[in-house]
């Protein structure tokens, strides 16, 4: 794992820490007890249960310790207190889709927490980075994958 800090919203942070404990208190006992079980059938060398529980224990380790690096590396953003005028870490914008006439609203987050169905984009997406340092009215033509994107924005809020 990289030593560098990466931004966070709040809720994102909190979040990865709900993520940790669920794995810590629920997970981890689970899978104890399936291994304890599956030891009790004997023979370990054909045992399927036994490797199964193995391999999950294995997944479950390493996701607790990806987890434990992020929340170290965590640079939390409270975007409640910020009151801008102007699209930054954190803001959800409502946008206006000039090619099609289609509204879309986007919460610009950190890489950790970016989920599209949620409408929540990465600070270093194509979309985010161009809407950055934008104001409400502003069009903003965006290259992505898949053509070039005209949007007007609507509205920035900080929730």
């Amino acid at each position: 794992m990289s030593g560098k800090s990466f931004p966070i919203t709040k809720e994102g942070y909190h979040n990865i820490v709900k993520e940790l404990k669920r794995l810590k208190t629920v997970e981890r006992p689970a899978n104890i007890k399936a291994i304890e079980e599956a030891r009790a059938h004997g023979d370990l060398s054909e045992n399927a249960e036994y490797h199964a529980a193995k391999e999950r224990q294995s997944f479950l380790e390493g996701k607790i310790m990806e987890l434990e690096d992020k929340i170290a590396r965590a640079q939390v953003v409270d975007v409640s207190k910020i009151c801008e005028e102007k699209v930054v870490f954190g803001a959800l914008v409502k946008l206006l889709d000039l090619n099609n006439d289609y509204e879309v609203a986007y919460q610009i987050v950190g890489d950790a927490e970016s989920n599209i169905k949620e409408c929540k984009i990465s600070i270093s997406s194509p979309i985010a980075r161009a809407l950055i340092g934008r104001c409400v009215g502003d069009e903003v033509t965006i290259n992505v994958p898949n053509g070039v994107k005209e949007f007007e924005i609507l509205d920035i809020s900080y929730i």
